[in-house]
């Protein structure tokens, strides 16, 4: 989300004859796009800051600026705290930039942190950042609703609402006459999407939008992307359980091109530490969703992320989130140690009591796991043949490509004159816990 964020940022700047520079060396105006979700992302952007302090230090002429989710949490104490920092925007407020900078250029800090109910920049065309010109992100909704105990998101991102159809529909076309063969649509909890043509619908979707009967739900954008082109990938991230229905997972059963892979966050194995979480479901709620997944896509892939040691998690509820891992077999996870958030509910409510080490400890079983798993759910694939959308060259050996296959697996292969954006069918020889190793079967189709 904020790389299609990044590339709405240069849209807007491009118009003021701004260009974007890979040597930092060259910028007069560097802006950090921050993220929130944990401790360990604002420390690292304290140090990035520190890093384009010392370059303003020989540059006198350049302006610095964060923007995104950390702007939007800090607010003044970033333009108090470090003078390095001339501008800080939160992401409802990118269409400010241009006036803000103005008033950096006359002396002054620059600010705007305000969080709007309707911005969806629907109207704007991100400038496209990728390397590959092969797969791209396209932002369908922003912010959140559900006020996750532990989640800073709905404070540093605003209420959700959702865009126009028409205009995703209209970006993606554009993204496949350009050349790309795959997109990924992107929501904080992209399949409670809910579009109304009704106006007094348009600043809430999530509740008087769902009400209204020429709403248009995730099921039905996901069919009008998917139709665009069968030669076009359409992916998205991230689901809610809550949100995972039947009715979505036979629409992607409809259309091949509908990756089978699906992100379905967990966060805990334990219903007692999922209610904690204020996540809305229970672990046989989530099991359920996992079994819809298994008879509507049997051929699906399913990732996840996971929480160790949250607020007054014991042994036995770490456990239990290690046996529904066994359970659903998951193909990759995202997995954190509990970092408490500022202003949340947890932070209010909740002891960050879970010791270090134990928070630690927990973690590094979730990952050995995990690493079991996916090694696991590869070598199933052994022997089977899958086709592949070529990405780029392999970081390890020139002669070869990689690519993914619909299921967000990994795999390389030797090159034969193909290049990124091809279609390539190929055989699974071999496997990591990461990539599927293969032999090319046909040339480009």
């Amino acid at each position: 989300m904020n790389v299609v964020d990044s590339e709405v940022v240069v849209a807007i700047l491009q118009k003021q004859d701004y260009e974007v520079t890979e040597t930092m060396e060259e910028a007069n105006l560097i802006l950090v796009n921050t993220c929130s979700i944990r401790d360990n992302a604002e420390q690292k952007v304290n140090n990035r800051i520190k890093e384009f302090g010392a370059q303003k230090r020989k540059n006198k002429n350049l302006v610095v600026g964060v923007i995104g989710c950390m702007a939007e949490r800090l607010k003044e104490k970033l333009l108090e705290e470090e003078r390095s920092v001339d501008l800080v925007v939160g992401p409802d407020a990118y269409r400010e930039l241009p006036a803000l900078l103005t008033e950096v250029e006359s002396g002054q800090k620059g600010i705007n942190t305000l969080l709007s109910l309707e911005e969806t920049y629907a109207d704007l065309s991100p400038v496209r950042l990728d390397k590959n010109h092969v797969s791209s992100f396209v932002s369908i909704m922003r912010g959140c609703n559900n006020f996750c105990a532990y989640c800073v998101v709905p404070y540093t991102r605003g209420r959700e609402r959702s865009r126009d159809p028409e205009t995703i529909e209209r970006e993606v076309k554009e993204l496949f006459d350009a050349g790309y063969k795959e997109v990924t649509l992107l929501g904080q909890n992209v399949n409670s999407y809910r579009w109304s043509f009704n106006d007094e619908a348009k600043a809430d979707t999530s509740s008087s939008a769902e009400a209204s009967e020429d709403a248009i739900k995730f099921e039905a954008l996901l069919e009008r992307i998917a139709k665009i082109s069968p030669q076009l990938r359409v992916r998205f991230a991230t689901s809610h359980p809550k949100d995972m229905s039947d009715e979505l997972l036979m629409t992607m059963a409809k259309y091949p091109n509908l990756c089978r892979s699906i992100h379905l966050p967990v966060q805990s194995g334990s219903t007692a530490v999922l209610k904690r979480m204020k996540r809305g479901y229970t672990r046989e709620w989530y099991m359920n969703r996992i079994e819809a997944i298994r008879k509507y896509l049997p051929e699906a892939t399913i990732s996840t992320d996971i929480i160790a040691g949250y607020c007054g998690e014991t042994e036995e509820e770490h456990k239990e989130t290690l046996s529904l891992m066994k359970w659903v077999g998951y193909d990759l996870a995202f997995m954190f140690k509990y970092s408490e958030r500022p202003d949340t509910f947890a932070a209010k409510k909740y002891e960050d009591d879970v010791p270090e080490d134990v928070k630690t400890k927990r973690l590094s079983e979730i990952i050995a796991l995990q690493g079991t798993l996916s090694l696991e759910g590869k070598k199933k694939d052994i022997g089977k043949v899958y086709e592949v959308l070529i990405e780029g060259t392999s970081k390890k050996s020139k002669e070869q490509l990689f690519g993914r296959t619909s299921q967000n697996k990994v795999a390389v292969f030797t090159a034969n004159g193909q290049k990124p954006g091809d279609y390539v069918m190929v055989k699974v020889n071999d496997c990591t816990s990461a990539t599927l190793l293969t032999t090319l079967l046909e040339d480009e189709y």
